[in-house]
């Protein structure tokens, strides 16, 4: 028996507002919403959905789980999100040149994005 990966899921004060920033973001769709204690959203071409749990306070410190994603255009990336609200927490070099940014969405979730790789 083996462990399947069903969906990522990431604790929120506002779960709603924040599944429909990331559905934005991502191409994405919420489509479950729960009255907003649970809501779920389909990314085209991912093979998991993400989910947006309510809760009554942040997780303290550093969120424990957090998105890896990559573009074509690193900086026109993180251009466009902080324009929609992230923050750029951090910019990373490897010295074999990869490069990638961590970012904060609006609630403080930290998530990275790299060059995809040709």
């Amino acid at each position: 028996m083996s462990l399947t990966v069903a969906m990522i899921t990431v604790d929120s004060i506002d779960a709603l507002a924040l599944g429909r920033w990331w559905a934005e973001r991502l191409g994405g769709a919420v489509v479950e919403e729960n009255d907003g204690w649970f809501v779920i959203v389909s990314v085209p071409d991912a093979p998991v959905q993400l989910a947006f749990q309510k809760v009554e306070r942040p997780t303290p410190g550093k969120n424990k789980v957090h998105l890896d994603l990559t573009v074509e255009d690193l900086d026109a990336e993180v251009k466009r999100l902080e324009a929609a609200g992230a923050d750029q927490v951090s910019d990373h070099t490897m010295e074999s040149g990869f490069r990638w940014v961590t970012l904060a969405d609006p609630e403080g979730n930290y998530f990275d994005v790299a060059e995809a790789e040709s």
